[in-house]
């Protein structure tokens, strides 16, 4: 096995899906100048994405080991390939929820994948706790690229020129490259197969057994609830940018880099952090900290008035501190993923991200659509301030995974101490 080469494929592959996903916002913004589209049919796009993701990963789950977790994100790559090269071939927003569909099936596949083959690379909790943190911070910076390079592309006399639609070439050259370092690269997936998940009946019953354990639901709803947060920030900051702070169409969408930045720069910090203080602790700092940001800092958007010689120098202190809530939010995601996938057998991660694709999916297309609702009806600051409800029932969720994380760490430790 080439565990080198297969982290590196990972974590590139993790990286293309990075730019392809968070550029919704950057592709709404860009929807409403270019084909008039509004916000809430804009909105939509989110729903094209994730809700192919949901379905994508229920039906294909939990069969993926008898796939190949490999081959997996090969054919992924080979269908986000083809989305991309239509786009300026057949510039258009229904053009465009294809692409969206086609990334959300694709991603589907990846994330399940990447996600059980971290199983696969690493031998305990600890390993796979940095790795994760490590792969998940590399995804930030992906996102991180992605505002620069749609923005690279973006005509800034003419916001609504479709050449911003170039940039497709670009990531279709992208999607091929690592499909070759995949083709290239070996990973044993033995480990992944039982004698039980060796047929899709087998498989099938692996996720329906999950459900059998409290510990499953409550790190789903927090996984859900996370995800609706960040969507919401991460889908409509450049469009609250642009119309909250008054920054032209490009400086919009740059800006709203910063909260991939902060995010990337969080995770990598998170791992250090985990290695002197208990995850729980961690995460519930990080929860009460946006809070408090998003309570201190919205204030500053209001009354922002436009002017044409608007730059980095000159732009609403708004426009800088708001994004830092990624610093806060990032950790939380990979440290419960890690949790969770952590404390069950490797036959059982397939199954188990497959469920976590799904409600995260569902989590972020409820978070788009709420924040489109509530930024049509009143304001771009009245539907960051709806992120505070979201942000105190993860505190409660938080609460009780711990207490079912500490429950099965007790089981366990009680069989462990009766073999012996």
């Amino acid at each position: 096995m080439n565990r080198i080469r297969m982290i590196a494929a990972l974590a590139l592959i993790y990286m293309v899906f990075a730019i392809l996903l968070n550029s919704v916002g950057t592709v709404i913004l860009q929807s409403i100048s270019t084909f008039g589209v509004d916000k809430p049919q804009a909105s939509l796009l989110e729903l094209f994405k994730d809700l192919p993701i949901a379905v994508t990963s229920f039906l294909v789950a939990s069969f993926l080991p008898l796939l190949g977790y490999r081959r997996a994100m090969m054919v992924a790559l080979g269908i986000v390939a083809c989305a991309c090269v239509l786009m300026p071939l057949y510039p258009g927003f229904r053009t465009t929820e294809l692409l969206f569909t086609c990334v959300g099936v694709s991603f589907a596949l990846t994330k399940v994948a990447v996600y059980s083959s971290i199983g696969l690379l690493t031998d305990d909790s600890g390993e796979h706790g940095r790795l994760t943190n490590t792969i998940e911070g590399l995804f930030m910076i992906g996102v991180l690229l992605a505002g620069w390079l749609f923005s690279a592309f973006v005509d800034r006399s003419q916001p609504a020129n479709p050449s911003w639609l170039n940039v497709y070439w670009v990531l279709a050259l992208v999607c091929v490259l690592v499909i070759l370092l995949l083709a290239t690269s070996r990973l044993d997936e033995s480990a992944a197969r039982t004698q039980e998940t060796k047929t899709m009946r087998g498989s099938l019953l692996e996720m329906l057994h999950l459900f059998l354990r409290p510990l499953v639901y409550v790190f789903l709803a927090s996984a859900f609830l996370y995800v609706l947060i960040e969507q919401s920030f991460s889908t409509w900051l450049p469009t609250f940018n642009n119309e909250i702070l008054k920054l032209p169409n490009a400086m919009s969408i740059q800006v709203a880099t910063i909260l991939a930045g902060a995010s990337a720069l969080g995770r990598i910090i998170a791992g250090q952090l985990l290695r002197r203080m208990r995850w729980y602790v961690l995460l519930n700092i990080c929860v009460l900290g946006m809070g408090l940001l998003v309570t201190l800092t919205l204030p500053l958007a209001h009354g922002v008035v436009a002017r044409a010689d608007v730059g980095w120098l000159n732009a609403p202190i708004a426009a800088y501190l708001i994004p830092l809530i990624g610093l806060l939010m990032a950790p939380i995601y990979p440290v419960i993923n890690s949790v969770a996938l952590s404390s069950l057998p490797k036959p059982s991660h397939a199954a188990m991200t497959g469920l976590i694709v799904i409600f995260s999916a569902l989590g972020g297309t409820l978070g788009s659509r709420i924040t489109a609702m509530v930024f049509s009806r009143f304001d771009g600051i009245h539907a960051f301030y709806f992120s505070l409800v979201p942000m105190l029932l993860i505190l409660v969720t938080l609460f009780l995974f711990k207490r079912e994380t500490d429950r099965a760490g007790s089981a366990m430790a009680s069989i462990t101490l009766a073999i012996k």
